[in-house]
């Protein structure tokens, strides 16, 4: 009768150690992201390093403006790229973009001529003539943007796992800042800009003495110029004897 013998082999005692610590480094990762462990720090947790340089200030600009009306707008920018002979799912991106911004309209206090501003001669009325109201550029919020979907191809999904794509983003912000201005365009913000403008001097002249303050809006009405007409200058005629 033969006697089968089994060869059995032993874990060695540093394989022992290193499966030990990471049995117990998976236990404490568990255990911190389930905040399971009062007291001890998360080993594991992330850190966040600003490692930003300091702001340069590029330059200072004097404003001889007066902000007089701001207006907040939301638009939702829905952008579809595809490409021809190729289904959406291969090769396509859509992507469906809130964009939050205000647009302020102004009175530019700085173009006012020589000849804007007449007081009469005891000083009680004045009339002041400004130009109409323009807008600023929009300023997008960006707490309030956001993406809220974006659909990707299969061919966009492996462009972007190898690089990032940020003028796609640029893209969402400038359709977005466009689509806003536009739409300020439309709105009477340049109107009631020349209201609070005019409210404004009303009020501040009044408080030095004025009582009766004149604003006006928009270049000086041109004023004709006389026509020189032809003067018929009659010749003395001869008459032959």
């Amino acid at each position: 009768m033969e006697t089968q013998q089994i060869a059995v082999t032993r874990t060695p005692w540093w394989a022992k150690i290193v499966i030990g610590v990471v049995v117990v480094g998976v236990l404490f990762f568990l255990l911190g992201r389930a905040n399971l462990l009062p007291g001890i720090p998360n080993p594991f947790a992330e850190k966040t390093t600003d490692r930003s340089g300091p702001v340069l200030l590029k330059s200072i600009q004097d404003m001889n403006r007066f902000e007089g009306a701001s207006g907040n707008f939301e638009v939702v920018v829905d952008v579809d790229k595809d490409a021809k002979f190729l289904p959406d799912i291969v090769r396509g991106k859509r992507t469906l973009y809130v964009g939050a911004g205000s647009v302020d309209a102004y009175v530019d206090l700085g173009s006012i001529g020589d000849n804007a501003v007449t007081v009469s001669d005891d000083r009680k009325t004045a009339a002041i003539r400004l130009p109409h109201a323009a807008l600023e550029r929009t300023s997008l919020d960006p707490k309030h943007s956001y993406v809220v979907s974006q659909q990707r191809g299969l061919f966009d999904r492996i462009g972007d796992f190898f690089g990032s794509n940020p003028g796609n983003m640029q893209q969402m912000n400038e359709l977005a800042a466009q689509k806003i201005q536009d739409a300020a365009k439309q709105t009477e913000l340049t109107t009631r800009a020349e209201t609070n403008t005019r409210s404004m001097l009303q009020q501040m002249l009044s408080s030095l003495g004025f009582t009766k303050v004149t604003v006006t809006f928009g270049p000086p009405p041109k004023t004709a110029t006389p026509s020189a007409s032809p003067s018929a200058s009659a010749s003395p005629s001869t008459t032959a004897s």
